[in-house]
C-alpha cells in the first residue's frame, strides 16, 4: 500500500520476482536518506495501462519497467525523453501533475559502467555493437554522444543493422553488417546485445574481431561468464565485464530523474555481485 509518508516507486514487469530493482533502489534511498519505497509489481500482460494507472493514482510518483512492458510503456507516456523516442522503448516512468514523462536510460547506464567504473574511454574507440533489437536500439544514441571512432552494427539479419543505420543517421555514421562481414577488422569495445547468452548461446562471430586491449561487455549477466565473454577471452580480449554494472548504472540513472540525487554505484555493484 502507498503510504503518505514515503514516496512510492516500483519495477513493474511478468514475471518480476528476480527482479533486484527493489533491492538496488531500497539501497540507494537508505543511501541518499530518501523517504521513499520501492516495490515490484507483477501485472497480466493485458492489463499493464490498467495496473500502472492503478499505481499512479494511488499516489506512486514513478516507475522502471522491465520485459514484456517496453512498448507499452513507450505508448502509455505522454512526453518522452529524446533518447525514448529513438530507443522506440521506456523503461523509466515518472508522474508530475497530469504528464507521464517516458525515458530509457539503459544507454546511459551501459556508457557509465564502461566509461566510470570500468576507465574505457568510448570516445575515438573503434566499437562494435551485436544485435539489431530493443536492447541495441536503447544504447545506440548514448555511444554515439562519445564520439567513437567508429560504430559497426552486426546483426544476423543485416538489413535490421541497416534499419538502425538509417534511423540515427543524423546523429552519427553507423556501418551495418552481418556477423561474419567484420571477418579481419579489430574492435576496441564489442559489447553483445543480443539474447544469445539468454539461452547459454554464442553469435556467430569472426574469432578475430578482439585485440589485446579489447574489452568484451556482455549486457546479460549471470553467476558464471556467458559463453559470448569465455569466448572473446579465448580469442584474445583483455577486459570482460557482463551487465550487472549496467543494471545498477541504469537504475541510478531512473533515480536520479525522480529524486534529484545520484547515488554512488560501486558498492551497491560489488555486493550484487556477491550475490548467488
Amino acid at each position: 500500500m502507498v503510504t503518505s509518508k514515503l514516496d512510492a516507486y516500483a519495477v513493474i514487469g511478468n514475471p518480476i520476482s528476480h527482479s533486484k530493482s527493489p533491492l538496488i533502489h531500497t539501497a540507494f534511498a537508505q543511501q541518499t536518506d530518501q523517504a521513499m519505497k520501492y516495490e515490484a509489481i507483477l501485472s497480466d500482460t493485458d492489463k499493464f495501462n490498467k495496473t500502472v494507472a492503478n499505481f499512479r493514482q494511488q499516489g506512486g510518483k514513478g516507475m522502471n519497467v522491465t520485459v514484456p512492458f517496453k512498448l507499452d510503456a513507450y505508448e502509455f507516456a505522454t512526453h518522452l525523453t529524446e533518447r525514448a523516442k529513438l530507443a522506440q522503448a521506456v523503461n523509466t516512468l515518472k508522474f508530475e501533475d497530469n504528464e507521464i514523462l517516458g525515458d530509457n536510460t539503459d544507454g546511459a547506464g551501459l556508457v557509465r559502467d564502461i566509461e566510470t567504473n570500468l576507465g574505457i574511454e568510448i570516445n575515438s574507440k573503434h566499437v562494435l555493437l551485436l544485435g539489431a533489437g530493443g536492447a541495441a536500439r536503447g544504447v545506440i544514441l548514448p555511444i554515439l554522444n562519445q564520439n567513437p571512432a567508429t560504430l559497426a552494427i552486426a546483426n544476423r539479419t543485416p538489413q535490421k543493422a541497416q534499419l538502425l543505420q538509417q534511423q540515427f543517421s543524423s546523429y552519427g555514421d553507423i556501418i551495418p553488417g552481418g556477423f561474419m562481414d567484420f571477418s579481419g577488422q579489430q574492435f576496441d569495445i564489442i559489447i553483445n546485445a543480443t539474447s544469445a547468452s539468454l539461452n547459454d548461446a554464442l553469435p556467430a562471430l569472426p574469432s578475430n574481431i578482439f585485440t589485446d586491449g579489447s574489452l568484451a561487455y556482455d549486457m546479460m549477466y549471470s553467476n558464471e561468464p556467458t559463453r559470448f565473454l569465455i569466448f572473446a577471452q579465448q580469442n584474445g580480449a583483455q577486459h570482460l565485464a557482463d551487465g550487472i554494472g549496467m543494471l545498477v548504472e541504469q537504475a541510478a540513472e531512473s533515480f536520479y530523474l525522480w529524486r534529484g540525487v545520484r547515488p554512488e554505484t560501486k558498492s551497491i555493484i560489488t555486493h550484487l555481485k556477491t550475490l548467488s
